[in-house]
């Protein structure tokens, strides 16, 4: 398992994935799942990966290939983000018409998913999810985060902060809050951590880094996110056990 999540809003973009792929009492492994494809000045292409390792692996070598053959559709010669969300959603579905047969004969999960996201000169920043089906969708102002992967323990502090108006620097702080909260619920999730962060119009990613196991920083936005949580919880009001009696005391009688 993994948690990869992608911010956009009117300021930009953030991405940020976990290493874990597997997780046990004596074996963790880890790879990396955040790739840079850009080509500053012109285009920046971003992508995460969540699911069956060999089908990520098998997707992603197809479309190195694609740019080092100059093959007429690569992720540097496709004009729109939309299209390169159809060119990787046609490269998932050749690599499964190969390999998926043989994983399900021994009942292995041949899923995979990706989330896509960037700005091609002369258009917007966009974020798609790019499904193991191949079809996609698209992050709105409405809608700005897209999750895969472990994604159910990250969700309540995105759904509560994140709009697209928010600064990218707190979309950034956001999402390793967001990662740490699945880690504290999720072994099978865990660092190094890789995260980029992209400035509209500025077409070249400025900010990327790796926070690995033990980093300070990530040490201290736990305890002090776990503080916080805490001291909002003891200042929520008690429940008001005698309202609710009376309450149902007079329904009874008004029902007699």
């Amino acid at each position: 398992m993994t948690y990869c999540l992608g911010i956009v809003t009117r300021y930009g973009l953030v991405l940020a994935a976990d290493s874990r792929t597997n997780a046990g009492v004596d074996y963790i492994s880890t790879y990396q799942k955040l790739f840079d494809f850009s080509v500053p000045g012109q285009r920046v292409i971003m992508l995460c990966t969540a699911g069956n390792l060999s089908m990520t692996q098998s997707v992603l070598y197809s479309i190195e290939q694609d740019l080092k053959s100059d093959e007429l559709e690569n992720l540097h010669t496709l004009p729109t983000l939309y299209e390169i969300a159809r060119y990787l959603g046609d490269k998932i579905r050749q690599v499964q018409e190969r390999d998926r047969p043989w994983l399900e004969k021994d009942g292995i999960d041949f899923r995979c998913s990706f989330l896509l996201a960037g700005q091609i000169l002369g258009h917007r920043p966009s974020l798609y999810l790019v499904y193991t089906q191949g079809n996609f969708i698209e992050a709105t102002p409405e809608t700005p985060f897209l999750q895969i992967g472990e994604t159910k323990y990250g969700k309540p502090i995105l759904d509560r902060t994140i709009t697209f108006e928010t600064p990218l620097d707190a979309v950034a702080k956001c999402v390793l809050l967001s990662i740490d909260s699945t880690m504290k619920s999720n072994i099978s999730v865990g660092p190094p951590i890789n995260l980029m962060m992209y400035e509209t119009d500025s077409f070249v990613v400025q900010n990327q880094l790796k926070l690995r196991v033990g980093d300070p920083y990530l040490a201290k936005i736990r305890r002090l996110w776990e503080v916080s949580v805490r001291q909002a919880f003891e200042q929520m009001p008690d429940v008001e056990w005698q309202h609710y009696l009376n309450e149902d005391a007079h329904e009874e009688v008004f029902t007699d």
